[in-house]
């Protein structure tokens, strides 16, 4: 090992790094100056990648938990020789810039995973280390093993109080993730100052009562940092987290302080701090040439290690040709068998969380990459996959079924794992209410463009007896909000199929489903096309006439009420049309006025909040739900709220 040329790579981190975030006058050197070497160890000496191919898919995967560090990272991928230049270092933070301010997965190459909100990055590597055992379990063979690789994280004390680092590192230890390796950049200080006045917690004993190896080491010690890796490798049946102790903001004036986390050094700091650490304070941007060898000794290495794996890789086609064709459907999202989609007669009732169940098996037989499970909510959330070789777990990594627990953020977070490491398409399920939960996730989801798919079922106030607590009323409407978000309200089966082949092939934005607990009827439906139109949006499901009197805009469970209400009111011609996505219609002016037709007036009809559907109807005209809901059987709740067929036909009527 070359300990002086990874010295020398650590000190062209800082340099980097500060100069960075002092011209954006903006960004966090605390973190890039007190990580330095880890960072350069582990794409020097550590890990298993290839600056040339960052796509390779049997590379070894780094996600920054501690995003606000975003400069360690930029500076190591541009060192290590991944498409990352200095120029566009030199435009960091700035708009446009392939260097933002945390880390954007498909902004920067190199960068697997966008991180900055606390905690949510080692989440995603838990999701990453479970795609890889899967992957592993499913195509490597006696003679070949072409899914060998590990998943690595580096969080700080921000990232292990946020809940969702408890969540997720629960579950990698119950699951026995033996390929998951974090990095915890102990330096005790946080934005309002020292820890201890918030954060005393052992962390050591915490993680162990988790299932986890626990290692101490220095941050500064590049041998011991290799030592403990290899350590934590060769334990195959525990993650690993190994506490490296080091100092905030290294070099600095302010060192060790709270000072130096969150704020350029200042230009007087900045020349302070090359001084003490050696480096030439006329030279910006400075890399010491040591560094630049040294990448440039290793390239070969890392460009043999990929060249080894390709041989290994064409060895098992030959021998595996079935496989390889397996293999290439699944990460190409391709088609693994032909299944034919459930299929139902006018006047069938069942809930649609039922109707989903049947459209995920179907799903799932014609799509065997996918993978999934819920919130501890199976039989409510009606995800249980049949024939899908059982539940995941440390002794079963070919199971397709994963058992979350009652950790929604995770969840979400895993899913983003397993659908950013490639080769697996991940669904996480339960009730809509419990969105909430996970909601910053999704929200990072949407804005890294990860396709996840959420089942949230139990829809509205008819989930009944379990009251206001579980009966969602704003929630549609607040996913809704977040950009990117893709968010489907089937009103009867037939629907909820559509739905679930529109998830599936989503390739870049998350896909939200609600359905109902109680039962729907199947509806006849007007037009023969209504499953195109229902992809832009809706559809019309009764026509009324070409010129109705009112046409009625309901989603989900309402549209079997508006159905019903318009046969109480026989003196109007009355159009109803299945709002799909509320979304889409709302961007689509000219197909909302082809559904609409030459309709006098329209009506607004979905248990929730009022919210933006007065951007189709007065608010007068919108039957809807203002306040949280009661407890007490579906039926009764809905006549106490007064939310029933008879009520929108007396609005109807008006």
């Amino acid at each position: 090992m070359n300990t002086k040329g990874i010295e020398a790579v650590a000190l062209s981190i800082r340099s980097l790094s500060m100069d960075a975030i002092q011209k954006a006058n903006s960004g966090h050197p605390g973190l890039p100056l007190g990580a330095a070497e880890l960072a350069a160890a582990l794409y020097g000496e550590i890990m298993k990648h290839n600056p040339s191919d960052s796509k390779w898919v049997d590379r070894d995967r780094f996600v920054l938990s501690a995003g606000h560090g975003s400069m360690l990272l930029y500076s190591i991928l541009h060192l290590a020789g991944y498409k990352v230049s200095l120029d566009d270092i030199k435009t960091f933070r700035q708009v446009g810039s392939k260097c933002p301010g945390h880390p954007e997965v498909g902004v920067t190459d190199g960068v697997e995973s966008t991180s900055g909100p606390l905690g949510q990055g080692i989440a995603v590597s838990v999701g990453m280390a479970i795609a890889e055992s899967m992957l592993a379990a499913k195509f490597n063979t006696s003679h070949h093993t072409i899914v060998d690789h590990y998943t690595y994280s580096l969080v700080g004390e921000g990232c292990l109080e946020e809940g969702v680092s408890s969540e997720a590192s629960s579950l990698a230890g119950n699951l026995k993730l033996g390929k998951l390796i974090v990095f915890y950049d102990e330096n005790k200080i946080s934005i309002d100052g020292s820890t201890d006045c918030t954060f005393t917690d052992d962390i050591q004993k915490r993680y162990e009562s988790y299932g986890w190896q626990v290692l101490r080491g220095s941050m500064y010690n590049i041998g011991e940092i290799v030592d403990l890796t290899n350590i934590a490798k060769s334990e195959k049946n525990k993650p690993s987290l190994i506490i490296l102790k080091s100092t905030i903001g290294k070099g600095a004036p302010k060192e060790g302080t709270a000072d130096v986390h969150g704020a350029p050094l200042g230009v007087d700091g900045v020349k302070l701090a090359k001084e003490k650490l050696g480096l030439p304070c006329d030279k910006d941007f400075y890399v010491v040439p040591e560094a630049s060898e040294y990448f440039a000794s290793r390239a070969g290495d890392f460009a043999k290690a990929q060249e080894n794996w390709n041989a290994e890789f064409d060895a098992w086609s030959k021998e595996n040709p079935d496989l390889r064709k397996k293999w290439d459907a699944y990460w190409n999202e391709e088609q693994t068998a032909e299944v034919a989609s459930p299929s139902y007669n006018e006047g069938d009732k069942l809930a649609t969380r039922d109707a989903s169940g049947k459209s995920l098996n179907c799903i799932s037989d014609r799509y065997e990459w996918l993978v999934g499970g819920s919130a501890d909510l199976q039989g409510p959330n009606k995800t249980k996959v049949k024939n899908d070789n059982g539940t995941y777990s440390a002794q079963n990594r070919t199971g397709r079924a994963i058992e979350y627990g009652i950790r929604e953020f995770a969840m979400s977070q895993v899913m983003s794992g397993i659908n950013l490491h490639g080769g697996l398409r991940a669904f996480g399920a339960t009730f809509l209410v419990f969105s909430d939960y996970l909601r910053p996730s999704l929200r990072v989801a949407a804005l890294s463009k990860i396709p996840n798919i959420y089942v949230f079922t139990h829809d509205s106030i008819y989930v009944g007896e379990d009251g206001p607590t579980h009966q969602p009323i704003e929630t549609l409407e607040a996913l809704r909000c977040i950009p990117n978000v893709q968010v489907l309200r089937p009103g009867d089966a037939e629907e909820s199929q559509v739905a679930w082949e529109m998830a599936i092939e989503s390739k870049d934005h998350p896909v939200c489903m609600a359905f109902s607990r109680q039962g729907l009827s199947v509806y006849k439906k007007f037009d023969s096309e209504w499953k195109q139109n229902a992809r832009k949006g809706g559809y019309i499901v009764q026509e009324g006439s070409e010129n109705p009197d009112i046409t009625i805009l309901a989603t989900g469970s309402e549209v079997n009420m508006a159905l019903e209400a318009a046969k109480l009111v026989s003196d109007k011609k009355i159009r109803v049309v299945s709002v799909f996505d509320k979304t889409l219609l709302e961007n689509n002016e000219a197909f909302t006025k082809q559904l609409l037709g030459n309709t006098k007036r329209v009506v607004v009809a979905e248990a929730g909040v009022r919210g933006t559907w007065t951007a189709f109807a007065k608010k007068s005209d919108i039957f809807s739900l203002n306040d949280f809901g009661e407890s007490g059987p579906a039926n009764a709740v809905a006549e106490h709220l007064g939310f029933t067929a008879s009520h929108l036909a007396e609005l109807l009527r008006k």
